[in-house]
């Protein structure tokens, strides 16, 4: 009887992310359309920033958002700091959240939840501890427990501890009040960057390394 009832939830859930997710294509489609245009006149192609992370249950999946940063300059073959090539526009849609639109296709296809911690690299999951790991029991999210309580402010294990704990109380109604915070979020942007880093350091690596996302 509890699996019937979990079961239900969760499909009642995967109803509200799905019917959510339309509608919001629907009423960004605009905004999408612009920030498409605008990496493409100032980044050029890729338009999208694609990447492999852990979904529920550590499962692979390509995650879709909009470029922010400049691709590697001729004769380059290391990027530069995450820093040093997030570009005019890459900075101004990472601080509205505009450049997380594109994973909207990623909860429709299932990958991602609108709620649910963050979808971290494919190589951070043998780094978690067994308590760490507990986050991937659910749908990774747009938006999150620790997003709205200190995004990048926050130190990984913060993340992690409120991750695990919005696996352990999550409910509709505490969905609905982080995705009000994250509209509050977008419009007062804060907890961007962490320390002296672009978005966060290296989970498990030296926090003094520079921060660099694969280049496009």
């Amino acid at each position: 009887m509890r699996a019937m009832v979990t079961g239900l939830r969760e499909a009642s859930r995967r109803l509200v992310d799905v019917t959510l997710a339309a509608l919001m294509l629907v009423l960004t489609s605009p905004v999408l359309a612009v920030a498409a245009v605008a990496v493409l006149v100032t980044m050029g192609r890729p338009v999208l920033f694609r990447d492999r992370r852990a979904g529920m249950d550590g499962r692979p999946f390509e995650l879709l958002k909009f470029r922010t940063m400049r691709g590697l300059r001729p004769g380059e073959t290391i990027p530069e700091s995450d820093a040093a090539r997030i570009t005019r526009v890459g900075a101004l849609l990472r601080s509205t959240s505009v450049d997380e639109l594109p994973s909207v296709f990623n909860v429709l296809r299932g990958d991602m939840a609108l709620v649910g911690p963050r979808p971290l690299p494919l190589r951070y999951v043998d780094r978690y501890t067994p308590t760490q790991a507990r986050r991937l029991e659910v749908r990774p999210g747009i938006t999150g427990w620790a997003q709205v309580n200190g995004r990048n402010d926050l130190a990984w294990d913060e993340k992690f501890a409120l991750d695990v704990w919005y696996v352990d109380h999550r409910t509709l109604r505490l969905d609905v009040g982080i995705l009000a915070a994250t509209v509050k979020q977008m419009v007062r942007p804060e907890g961007i960057a962490h320390g002296d880093h672009a978005t966060m350091p290296e989970f498990g690596a030296d926090p003094s390394a520079p921060d660099r996302e694969p280049a496009p």
